[in-house]
Formats: structure tokens, sequence, C-alpha cells
């Protein structure tokens, strides 16, 4: 579960997700059939005893990408065996079959026809995309396990009894709901394998290639208007060069700037060497700007001081006027920023088709009806029926900042008076009853914002990183096409 600024877990409702949510959302997503049984399907054959189940048949969606490659190169070729199930292409050391191919086609077929207004491009055109998201799903795995990062058998395992103890079932519950959609147990657990990968491969890229200055952070913060911007207490010493200056006379000043650089970074007193040396207007003073705003500040100044911490010494920056050397004496955050907690509470419902989506709404609203009623207890049913990690504490999701959730979910928040009950509430985790607590105001301190401000550019970078990774890999794997006609992919 993913944790906030201060460590703490953050339920599903919250807008960023971790990995381990992805992959729950993930294999929810790929089994509607989990979540009716999270609404409260029986077992066949047992009998319907609570009021609030669910009267949804089964749906017939499967998993979203099982993963490829099952087939030895040499066994699809063999006689007899070609015929039924030929090699489509070969991804490295591995392959992908037409039955492969064929399974997902029709899966996203199936799923398309389910979906009020999906549509799917020609059959030539929709084969060529699928295969190419095989090919590459492919190649990730196989990469993972080169580098040590596919997940093992026992942790494939635990994955399984996660998603089961998500659902409210036992593994073995889990495989027989599975058995009756027609999709096995070891399909399902590829798909897990498919998406630890991915999680840990974002992961990767994300932690060895994505850094965050502290110039991005107070830019994300200023346009967000959350804060204040930083100041920062500047000194300088300003080598002037004369215009029209020739490359004699820079080199001359640049190795004067390089030389007392040195000096500085050494332990001089950069007061001093400013009024010894600078020919700025405030050399007087030891070359102190005092405290000043990014804004305040010319952009060359601004966008060296950004990347500086307290104390530290600048190279020599050149300008119009000359050589500029900049020392970071401090740096203070705008003030705090007042804002308006929520205290809530809520119920989830998963919804993965225009159909449970409809159904976990008419439950929700007896749900309502009923704790408005004084005939049922919202924590009380929280705890029986909610899908979300909050289900054990009633729901209740604590105080909760501006942003911690969802646009969805907090406009419904804000809609509400103190002990209100929403109507349901549709967000990409599900269908939410939400009732909010109680309200108060707070200081959202600089240090918090920061932090909010870094994951989220971290997240958007991390993703940008991925992708960027994964069209390198495509590139470099060798694939062969058995088909003319798939070799003419849009890749």
């Amino acid at each position: 579960m993913q944790k906030d600024a201060a460590g703490q877990p953050v339920p599903t409702v919250i807008s960023a997700r971790s990995p381990i949510g992805l992959l729950l959302a993930c294999a929810m997503a790929c089994l509607p059939l989990v979540a009716q049984a999270q609404q409260g399907l029986r077992l066949p054959g047992t009998e319907e005893r609570s009021p609030y189940s669910s009267a949804s048949p089964f749906g017939q969606d499967g998993p979203e990408l099982p993963r490829s490659g099952g087939t030895s190169p040499l066994d699809a070729d063999k006689p007899g065996i070609e015929s039924l199930d030929r090699i489509v292409a070969v991804v490295n050391q591995g392959v992908i079959t037409e039955s492969e191919l064929q399974a997902q086609i029709h899966l996203i077929e199936g799923r398309a026809a389910q979906t009020p207004g999906a549509g799917v491009p020609p059959p030539d055109e929709l084969r060529k995309q699928v295969l190419e998201q095989m090919i590459l799903q492919l190649a990730q795995e196989q990469y993972a396990a080169d580098y040590g990062l596919k997940p093992s058998d026992a942790e494939v395992d635990r994955a399984v009894a996660d998603v089961a103890q998500n659902n409210g079932l036992s593994t073995q519950q889990l495989t027989e709901r599975l058995k009756d959609e027609g999709v096995s147990l070891d399909t399902f657990r590829r798909q897990l394998v498919a998406e630890i990968v991915s999680a840990r491969l974002r992961e990767r890229e994300t932690a060895s290639n994505v850094s965050i200055s502290e110039g991005e952070i107070d830019a994300e913060l200023a346009k967000s208007g959350k804060v204040s911007q930083p100041e920062y207490d500047i000194r300088q010493i300003l080598l002037k060069l004369p215009e029209g200056a020739d490359q004699k006379e820079v080199a001359r000043q640049k190795a004067r700037a390089d030389e007392l650089v040195a000096k500085a970074r050494k332990g001089a007193d950069f007061g001093a060497l400013a009024q010894e040396n600078s020919e700025a207007g405030d050399a007087a003073t030891g070359g102190s700007m005092g405290w000043r705003k990014a804004d305040d500040l010319p952009g060359l100044f601004a966008d060296t001081v950004r990347k500086l911490k307290p104390g530290e010494i600048s190279a020599p920056v050149r300008s119009p006027a000359g050589f500029h050397i900049l020392k970071l004496q401090d740096r203070r955050d705008g003030g705090a920023t007042t804002v308006e907690l929520t205290h809530a509470r809520h119920i989830l419902l998963p919804a993965n088709s225009p159909e449970t989506a409809a159904e976990a709404e008419r439950r929700l609203s007896l749900f309502r009806r009923d704790i408005e009623a004084g005939k049922a207890d919202f924590a009380k049913l929280a705890k029986e029926f909610s899908s979300d990690g909050s289900a054990a504490k009633g729901g209740d999701l604590g105080w909760l900042y501006p942003g911690d959730t969802v646009p969805e979910f907090e406009q419904a928040m804000k809609s509400l008076h103190d002990g209100e009950i929403s109507e349901p509430v549709q967000t990409q985790f599900g269908v939410h009853l939400v009732q909010v607590l109680g309200r108060r105001t707070d200081t959202e301190s600089p240090e918090r914002l920061r932090n909010a401000a870094r994951a989220k550019l971290r997240e958007a970078k991390g993703g940008e990183a991925y992708q960027q990774w994964l069209r390198e890999l495509r590139d470099r794997t060798y694939v062969e096409y058995r088909q003319k006609s798939d070799a003419a992919s849009t890749h």
C-alpha cells in the first residue's frame, strides 16, 4: 500500500498508485468474477443470505494480456503440431504462437463488444497491434529473467494469495472462480508475473534515470499556487568584461574567476574576496545581495542558485556584464499555507464494466437508504463489503488534505455537509459511498508540499523514462515474423 508524506499507509482512493496497487487493480480489471465475488456473490449452489448481495450473473471477461512465449520453438515446429499451433513470431529465444495471438484478439474483441461505444480496428490492423503488444511484453519478461527481476514461484504464490484475500476468497475459491470463467490458474499467474515485471522495470528505470532538482520542485509549487516561492540569501563577486572584449581579455578574467572560486572553496572568506575583487555595487558589503525570491533574480542567477545547497559556491557564470561567482548563504521556504482538511470514510465496490458499475451503484444506494433510515451502520457495512484497505477500520480514511484523493472523490467530499452521505460516486477504482465526518483547518507545511511536488514530478518523469526504455528495448529485440503480413507492423 502506498504511503503519504508522513509515511502512513494510504488507502485505494488516493490518487497516486503504488506497484502493488497497480497489480491488484489489474487483477481486478482482468477478472470481473473476482470483483463480483467481492460484491457478495456466493459460491454456486450456496444459499444467498445477504439482502445486499449482487443479483447479476457472472461476466465473461478474461485476463487482459496473458504472457506469451510458453511454447517451445522446437515443439511448435514438429510435424502435426505446426498446423494446429504454428509460430507467428520468434522473439529472441521465445516464440508467440497463433493460438496465443488469437486468444488475445478474441479477448479484446469480446471486451469491446460488452462496452457501449467501444470499437476495434479492422481485423488486420488489430492483429498487428495485438502482436506488437505481445512482442513487447515477452521482451520485458526475458529482460527481467536475465537481470534477476522476474518474480520467483513463491512470490507469485504470495501475489495470488493477496488477490484472493483482497477479494474475500481463499486461494482454492479463487481457483474455482477462475475455472468457472474458463481461465486457468496458470494463465492468471502469468498475468500477475507480467504486472510484477512491469512494475519492477518501471521502478528500476525511475530510480536510475530520474532525478528531481530543487528548482523543478520550486517551479511545480509556483505553478500550483500552493506556497510562496523560496527565498535565497546570496553573495556575489563580479569580474567585469568591457563591451567588445577580445578573446584574450575574456580568458584572463575567466582565469581570475576560476582562481577566486578555488580559494573560496578551500575556505577563504567569501565576503573578504568580494570586497577585494568584485566590481559590483555590493562589493563593499562583501557581495551581499540579501534575501531574494527567484522571480526577483536575473534568470541566470535563479537557475544557478536553485542548484546550490547552502554554503556552496558556483562555478563562474558568464553574463553580458562579465563573470559572476555566486555563494548561497542560506535558503528559506515560503510560509505555510492554510488548508481545510476533511475527515471522511467510504465504502468501495469494484466496477470493471458498465454492468458491474450499475450493480455497484444499485447496492450502494441500498446501503445509503438503510444507513439514513437507521437500519444499518456505515462502519459495519464497510467492514463487510468494502474492497478498500480501509475496510478493517470501517472505511475510515482519516484526515485528508486537498489533492490527497482523486478529483471525483474530492469533489464529492466538497459537496457534502458534516455527517452527510453521498450518492454513489464512480472513480477509476470503482464506485464509492462517501460520508464526511468533520472538517478542520490546518497549515500545510512547506516540507509536506515539497514532498508531494517531488512525488508528482517523479511519477511523471518515471513514466516518461519507462516509455523511452521500452522503445529502446523494442529496438534491440530480435523479432522474426513468420508471416509477411505481420511483418508490416507499425513498429
